[in-house]
């Protein structure tokens, strides 16, 4: 087994093809096709029954993973490519993992929860959404794009629990492909993590549905939602549907689970004044002590158009976001280029409380998670 310390979707592991040519080199043409196993076939053998589906007349079966809730008929599989009915059974991803990363928290980006912590993320095979500029596409986009797939590595959810618990690691963290799409696996890791003291969280798109977050409530306790724009035309591009992500944004705020939103902003498709506010006012409309993180889009994947979102643009989110009433913004991954927005700051008194630089973190003057001065109470995940 690889260091959880690399990244096992690191595209140098990635065979570069859709399938594996049994005894033969990966990537290699297979001579005869009936000597292949694709990497459909590796996946459809790593599945156990689903619990997050209806049956439907016909032996057709409804899921309820994701918000599209695909109606699937017998032999074929819902958006994401990776739950797919077999016999009127839907079959879910079960027993491996793809991507293995030890990571700051910061960088999930939790800003308000266990600051300083380190956070053993995982990931397994598919998305139901195909955003052009992801950056985790070579998992996410597995079995839909030609150039993408990592290899599965056979694991049990004891030896995930080992892992975290030998490096160190205060949390367990779904992420790098979609996890509501692989919730049932997600559950069974997060119910032994639960048992050792472990910390969970979702790092997802926030395409969710009543069902899988009444299903995720007991087992995990932070989530992440990319809030990817306000716009509908620009959620249809990447196979979504934006009313599903604000209704999963107050589902998870009534459920109590702890949520941080990010917005990864892309110049010319979600920077406008008008679109951020809009974003900012919805956020503060729920609860204004939501952190919003805003982050800066980088060229990646299928996405090469547009500029590198400058330092400025930023720094203009994070005041529109304090503009709207939220309490807590932050401008991401520049360390060092956008001022105060990379701390944490009493709403109060003003007082610097966490100060980073980037993913690490300087200095923590939380006490029981207060302001040290003023001992304003601060949202949060702290103990």
């Amino acid at each position: 087994m690889p260091s959880p310390s690399v990244v096992r979707s690191n595209i140098d592991n990635n065979p570069r093809s859709p399938y594996i040519e049994k005894g033969g080199r990966k990537g290699k043409k297979a001579r005869d096709m009936a000597e292949t196993v694709t990497l459909k076939d590796i996946l459809s053998e790593n599945t156990r029954k689903g619990v997050l589906y209806e049956p439907l007349p016909d032996s057709w079966v409804r899921c309820y993973a994701c918000g599209h809730r695909c109606r699937i008929p017998p032999g074929k599989d819902g958006i994401c490519r990776v739950r797919f009915n077999r016999d009127g059974e839907l079959r879910v991803p079960w027993g491996y993992a793809a991507a293995l990363q030890l990571d700051p928290i910061e960088k999930k980006p939790f800003f308000h929860a266990y600051p300083g912590s380190k956070a053993l993320s995982f990931g397994m095979l598919g998305c139901d959404y195909h955003c052009s500029y992801c950056q985790n596409w070579v998992t996410s986009q597995a079995l839909r794009d030609p150039l993408a797939g990592s290899p599965p590595d056979a694991m049990t959810p004891e030896a995930f629990v080992d892992l975290a618990l030998k490096h160190k690691a205060r949390v367990l963290t779904s992420t790098y492909n979609e996890p509501l799409i692989t919730s049932e696996w997600a559950v069974e890791i997060f119910k032994l993590a639960r048992q050792v003291g472990l910390v969970t969280s979702y790092v997802s798109n926030g395409n969710g549905t009543e069902e899988v977050l009444e299903y995720l409530k007991p087992w995990v306790d932070l989530y992440k939602v990319d809030l990817k724009g306000f716009r509908q035309k620009s959620y249809a591009q990447l196979g979504g549907v934006l009313k599903n992500v604000l209704d999963t944004i107050r589902m998870l705020y009534h459920r109590g689970i702890w949520t941080e939103v990010v917005t990864l902003i892309v110049p010319g498709f979600n920077d406008s004044n008008d679109e951020l506010t809009d974003i900012a006012e919805f956020l503060a409309s729920v609860s204004p002590d939501i952190p919003w993180h805003v982050t800066a889009f980088h060229k990646d994947y299928r996405m090469t158009d547009p500029d590198d979102t400058p330092s400025s643009t930023l720094i203009r989110a994070a005041e529109i976001g304090y503009n709207a009433g939220l309490r807590f913004v932050y401008a991401g991954n520049r360390p060092g280029e956008t001022g105060p927005f990379e701390n944490t700051i009493c709403p109060s008194c003003h007082e610097i409380l966490i100060e980073r630089w980037g993913f690490q973190v300087r200095k923590n003057r939380l006490v029981n998670g207060a302001c040290f001065k003023c001992g304003t109470s601060i949202p949060g995940r702290w103990s």
